[in-house]
């Protein structure tokens, strides 16, 4: 049977007697599109989060029209609720077409509707839907009080629509690009409170002004059931970009490689920095320069104070409560080291079941840690937290190089979203700062990594000189990084304590991290293991 027979036989299994305006309101087809439909189009979808669990049913939490005279689409919040007794809820605007050269892209079902055949599709693959999303925002009132606000800065006034695409590079989100000069991202998990990412953008860019995000113009809100702000899109200005940092720099790393073997560099006789201590450029050994070349070591200066002044903004308000600075208090470091803990006897549970996955530079460093784990979780239950005098503030919480986009030598910093896998309330948790320093070193150590493990064939070294070089990297990347950060937070007076404590704080934001990322690797990749137990190597036996 051909694709359209197939399509018109389910269009006559699904045919209601009702307009498209009223479907909504029809029991019989809610019935039949939340128990026959969705699950099976929900789970092929890249942004859906819940793949390994399994759905118990779906149910229409609350619709709303997004509309403009007679063109009608509606946005669908839906609760998925699996059997491990959990819930997500996810947002997915639709469409109705008659023209099948409409529905090329995520047809959700064919139907009938008053006897004429056509198509449930996600609605952001229609220009008219964008088009109409566009002119919503760039037409919002000062003052939105309705069920769906819309709101636009003053930034975003008397701007046409031209053109529009949707941007197929995300999982989690989905964006559409507007006029080549602006990126609308629709949420497509969403929670009942504003999203960080447009809290956060809204408040650097039209509160601080900080330069290096892209400036918030505007966004879609829907007031829940239970009053409560449900942040559905952002619209944002469009960094033009040579790519983002990850790309970038596993191509600097690339020729740092290369250049091992183009300059018989000899790895065993490099100086070796000491482990995250401040370094300046004009203090790296000769050698080191030689081999890494200045201009690297002078694009991580840059990302250091790019990042610095993040901080500095999100730490200098004292008017909004949700952005002022706030001191460790008990509450706090009964969280922080709660989290720890569990997270850590998680992961040591995962070791000792994966043992037989791991090679052997990796087993003996999973023995390694497994000897230690009294010692390292009385490192942090003993620590006297009462000692912490430096201040939290909002951070970014999901800080890595994929988040940042590279342009003319400078950093622009996406994605204030926080932990994929974190609650919205647990995301807006005032942090440490080192909590983003600690993201970014661990990003830098998979680049460095991961430039060994995808060019395997290229390089001539063995496998220990390229990790040994690995390590010197690292270090020499996190000292010239750190000794940037802090001079340029200290010189803004953001208070991030005293020198001791940061390093404490920063130990523990990487352990964190590494026991983190440990779990996902034995999970999924178990031969890059050896990435995040070099990781919590270097913590344990520094």
């Amino acid at each position: 049977m051909s694709e359209n027979a197939k399509d018109s036989k389910l269009a006559a299994k699904y045919n209601f007697d009702v307009s498209w305006e009223e479907l909504l309101d029809n029991k019989d087809f809610l019935n039949v599109f939340l128990s026959d439909v969705l699950e099976n189009y929900i789970v092929k979808q890249r942004w859906f989060g819940g793949k390994s669990s399994k759905i118990k049913y779906i149910e229409l939490a609350e619709y709303f029209r997004i509309q403009q005279n007679n063109e009608v689409y509606f946005g669908l919040i839906l609760e998925v609720d699996f059997v491990e007794a959990f819930y997500h809820h996810y947002f997915i605007p639709i469409a109705f077409v008659s023209d099948e050269n409409f529905a090329k892209k995520d047809r959700i079902l064919p139907i009938s509707i008053k006897n004429q055949e056509g198509f449930i599709i996600d609605a952001v693959n229609l220009e008219a839907f964008r088009k109409l999303v566009f002119e919503r925002i760039s037409n919002a009132e000062l003052i939105d009080r309705t069920k769906v606000q819309y709101h636009k800065s003053e930034l975003f006034s008397n701007i046409e629509y031209n053109s529009s695409k949707l941007l197929g590079l995300e999982q989690s989100n989905t964006s559409l690009v507007f006029n080549d000069k602006f990126v609308l991202k629709f949420f497509r998990r969403i929670f009942a409170n504003k999203n960080p990412d447009y809290e956060m953008n809204r408040f650097l860019t039209d509160k601080k002004d900080f330069k290096n995000t892209p400036r918030y113009l505007g966004s879609i809100n829907f007031i829940d059931q239970e009053k409560e702000v449900v942040t559905i899109a952002v619209m944002q200005e469009l960094v033009q970009n040579e790519g983002d940092a990850w790309d970038v720099f596993l191509i600097e790393i690339d020729k740092v490689f290369e250049t091992l073997e183009i300059k018989n560099i000899e790895i065993d006789n490099l100086p070796e920095p000491e482990l995250y201590n401040s370094l300046r450029i004009h203090d790296i050994p000769h050698r080191i320069i030689d081999w890494v070349g200045l201009n690297l070591f002078l694009k991580i200066k840059v990302l250091a104070k790019r990042t610095a002044e993040m901080h500095i903004n999100l730490g200098s308000e004292f008017e909004d409560t949700a952005f002022t600075p706030t001191h460790f208090n008990g509450d706090y470091a009964v969280w922080l080291k709660n989290r720890m803990i569990y997270q850590f006897q998680n992961r040591l549970n995962s070791i000792e079941n994966n043992l037989h996955k791991l090679d052997k530079n990796s087993i003996e460093m999973a023995k390694d840690l497994l000897s230690k784990k009294s010692l390292i979780r009385s490192k942090f239950l003993k620590f006297d937290w009462t000692k912490l005098k430096g201040e939290r503030i909002r951070v970014h919480g999901d800080y890595h190089l994929g988040q940042i986009l590279v342009q003319n030598d400078d950093f622009y910093i996406l994605d204030f979203e926080g932990e994929p896998e974190s609650t919205i309330r647990d995301r807006q948790v005032k942090q440490p700062p080192m909590k983003d320093v600690a993201g970014l070193f661990r990003s830098f150590h998979y680049a460095i990594y991961a430039t060994i493990f995808n060019n395997k064939d290229k390089f001539k070294q063995s496998e220990n000189k390229l990790f040994k070089a690995a390590e010197l990297l690292y270090g020499y990347f996190t000292g010239v990084f750190l000794e940037t950060y802090i001079n340029t937070v200290e010189q803004a007076n953001l208070n991030i304590g005293y020198s001791q404590e940061r390093i404490f704080m920063l130990e523990y934001c990487l352990l964190e991290k590494a026991i983190y990322e440990l779990g996902y690797e034995l999970n999924s990749r178990p031969s890059w293991a050896v990435i995040p137990l070099k990781g919590i190597s270097n913590l344990i036996n520094n």
